[in-house]
C-alpha cells in the first residue's frame, strides 16, 4: 500500500498545479487598459499605426501559421471582417512567425483573407499586451482602451459576435 502512496501523491500534486495554473491565467485575463501603440507593415509593405485607428472599434489577433487554432479561427474572422469592414471597425492580425514573408503570404492567399495581416518579426508586440499564447485577441475601443481579452480560437461570425460588435459600433464615445 506504501508504494502507490508516492506515485499517487505525485499525481495529486502535479493535477493541482495544473489546475492552479488555468485558474490563475483565467483570472489574469488583461482588459481595462490603454493598447500599447505600434507601428508594423502589412503583407505590402504598407504601415499601419493603432493609433491611426482611434475612433474606431479595433480587433486586434496575435496569431502564427503553424498554430492549428489560428487556422481554425481565420475563416470567421474573414467573416467577421467583410461584414463589418466597410464601418467603424478595423481587423489587424498580427503574424508572429519568423518563417518570413513568403510563408505568411502563402498561408493568406490559401485561406483567401483580405484583412491587413502585420508582421512581426521580431515578436516585439505580444509582450507588451501580455501575450501567452497564440491565438489572442484584443478588441479596442474608439478611444484606444483594450475593453475584451479572448484566449484561444473563437468563431467570430457567430451570432453571438455579431451581436457584440455590433453593440460597440453603435455606441459613441461622450463628448471630451
Amino acid at each position: 500500500m506504501t508504494r502507490w502512496l508516492v506515485p499517487v501523491a505525485v499525481l495529486f500534486v502535479g493535477l493541482a498545479a495544473v489546475g492552479y495554473y488555468e485558474y490563475d491565467r483565467q483570472r489574469h485575463v488583461a482588459a481595462g487598459f490603454p493598447a500599447p501603440d505600434f507601428a508594423l507593415r502589412d503583407l505590402s509593405g504598407r504601415s499601419h499605426r493603432l493609433s491611426a485607428y482611434r475612433g474606431k472599434i479595433v480587433f486586434l489577433n496575435f496569431w502564427a501559421t503553424w498554430c492549428p487554432p489560428c487556422r481554425e479561427e481565420m475563416p470567421s474572422m474573414e467573416r467577421l471582417h467583410r461584414r463589418l469592414g466597410a464601418s467603424d471597425f478595423v481587423l489587424l492580425a498580427v503574424n508572429e512567425d519568423d518563417a518570413g514573408t513568403p510563408a505568411v503570404r502563402q498561408f493568406v492567399d490559401g485561406l483567401g483573407l483580405s484583412f491587413p495581416v502585420l508582421l512581426d518579426l521580431e515578436g516585439t508586440v505580444p509582450p507588451r499586451y501580455g501575450v501567452t499564447g497564440y491565438p489572442e485577441t484584443f478588441v479596442i475601443d474608439r478611444s484606444g482602451q483594450v475593453i475584451n481579452h479572448v484566449i484561444g480560437p473563437a468563431d467570430w461570425d457567430s451570432e453571438a459576435q455579431r451581436s457584440y460588435f455590433a453593440q460597440l459600433l453603435n455606441e459613441r464615445p461622450a463628448p471630451q
